[in-house]
């Protein structure tokens, strides 16, 4: 039987960073499982749309990406999401899932993990981000998409794993959660930190990372925290550039693998 994995994320329209962040992992994917059918989904479908019609290029939803490996003759897949947490684009894919199941009832299809889901993970990730050179005064503040969904307080349980590892300076601040920026600049006042690096807490540096965290212009978090008089530095790199954040979705693909 022909063997089929398809490589899902939430998407971006930055080719770059989809580059970088994206096709790394699938290239990845493709060197250890050789003779596997390997393909791309992205789960927002008005990213998919946009690079449509803005590049004419192609990227399949989950539903669109099961079609194709139908097509191809692979009924053993195996699905390795991108995401960050356990929210709702997770959510939207086991549905997709279980919709095409329904009517191919003799397919067998098994889904990995986000890159947090056990505690393991939580270690794993605070490891692969290297941040053994804070300087003192010297504060990181990483972004984080968030969610209105419970699995929003995963970036408190990361905060949580951060501190267990000694670093009193990482923060974690989201754009759509419960903990904002807002929330987190007394606490670096309190620490008497005076300057800032900021990272994305996000798989590829899209368009949260360059336009809401990083721009010179608007309301960014740059310019938010350079108007409370920190020094602020900007750092563009996906999650999904750091080798070891790839080997944690590697390793979740090898679990459902076995």
């Amino acid at each position: 039987m022909k063997k089929g994995i398809v490589v899902v994320s939430f998407g971006t329209t930055y080719e770059e960073t989809r580059k970088l962040c994206i096709e790394s992992i699938e290239d990845r994917v493709r060197e250890l499982y050789k003779g596997f059918f390997v393909s791309r989904a992205f789960t927002s479908q008005m990213v998919i749309n946009k690079l449509k019609n803005r590049d004419n290029y192609h990227v399949d939803n989950p539903k669109e990406a099961l079609e194709k490996m139908k097509a191809n003759g692979v009924k053993e897949i195996y699905i390795q999401p991108l995401h960050i947490i356990l929210g709702h684009e997770y959510e939207k894919l086991l549905r997709q899932v279980e919709e095409f199941l329904k009517n191919n009832k003799d397919y067998s299809i098994k889904i990995g993990k986000p890159l947090l889901y056990n505690d393991e993970d939580y270690k794993k990730v605070v490891e692969g981000l290297s941040l053994s050179d804070i300087k003192a005064k010297e504060g990181i503040v990483f972004m984080g998409h968030g969610t209105d969904h419970e699995k929003d307080i995963s970036y408190d349980k990361l905060e949580k794993a951060f501190r267990e590892k000694g670093y009193e300076n990482v923060y974690i601040a989201t754009v759509e959660g419960r903990v904002t920026l807002e929330d987190i600049i007394p606490k670096l006042k309190d620490r008497g930190i005076q300057k800032v690096v900021l990272k994305p807490l996000m798989l590829v540096a899209g368009d949260h990372a360059i336009n809401d965290m990083a721009s010179d212009e608007g309301i960014s978090w740059k310019i938010i925290l350079e108007r409370e008089g920190f020094n602020v530095k900007p750092i563009l790199k996906g999650l999904g550039q750091l080798e070891k954040i790839q080997d944690i979705y590697l390793e979740h693909l090898e679990k459902i693998m076995d």
